[in-house]
C-alpha cells in the first residue's frame, strides 16, 4: 500500500536513484504521475507499505517497509524495470552507482567518480562539502546520513 513517508518505519529499506541531470519543471508533473501510477500498480501485487520522495528534482527514493512481509525479488525487479523505463523516457541515467552527487552552494552536482576525485585533489571540494550517500539502506540512515559531509561519509577515503 502507498503510504506517507511519515508512516514508514525507521527500518524500511531505501532504494535511491540519482538522476544524471536535474529534471525540468515541465517534466516533474508528468514524472510524478508516472511514479504514482507505477506504485499503485506495484502495491496491488505486493503486501509491503511503500512511500517515495522526489528530492532536489534529481533523486527518486523509494522506502519499502518489509518488516512483516519480506520483499520478493520480483518486486524489486518490477521497480528496476520501471526505473529503466524512466531512463529511456527522459534520457537520464538513474542506476549508475559509480557517480557522485554533491552540493555546490544550492546546486546539486553529478560527477563521475574520477572527476569527483579531481575536485578533491584540486581542493574545489573539502572534507566539509556535502555529499549524498546513496548507499544508505534504511529510512533512519537516510534521514541521518544521506546528506553528510565528505569527512563523515565513505567518500572520505578519497581525501588522502
Amino acid at each position: 500500500m502507498i503510504v506517507n513517508f511519515s508512516e514508514i518505519t525507521d527500518l524500511a529499506k531505501v532504494f535511491i536513484y540519482p538522476s544524471s541531470r536535474k529534471f525540468y519543471t515541465t517534466e516533474i508533473e508528468e514524472l510524478t504521475g508516472k511514479i504514482q501510477l507505477f506504485l499503485q500498480d506495484w502495491s496491488t501485487n505486493n503486501p509491503q507499505n511503500i512511500a517515495y520522495k522526489f528530492l532536489y528534482n534529481r533523486f527518486l527514493v523509494f522506502f519499502i517497509d518489509d518488516q512483516e512481509n519480506p520483499i520478493q525479488n520480483s518486486a524489486i525487479d518490477a521497480i528496476v524495470t520501471f526505473i529503466f523505463q524512466l531512463e529511456a523516457a527522459y534520457s537520464v541515467s538513474l542506476l549508475d552507482k559509480m557517480n557522485v552527487c554533491f552540493k555546490q552552494g544550492e546546486y546539486v552536482q553529478y560527477k563521475e567518480l574520477k572527476d569527483f576525485k579531481g575536485l578533491l585533489k584540486n581542493r574545489a571540494l573539502t572534507e566539509k562539502s556535502i555529499v549524498f550517500d546513496n548507499l544508505v539502506t534504511t529510512k533512519i540512515d537516510f534521514e541521518n546520513h544521506w546528506e553528510t559531509t565528505i569527512a563523515d561519509s565513505w567518500y572520505n577515503r578519497f581525501l588522502k
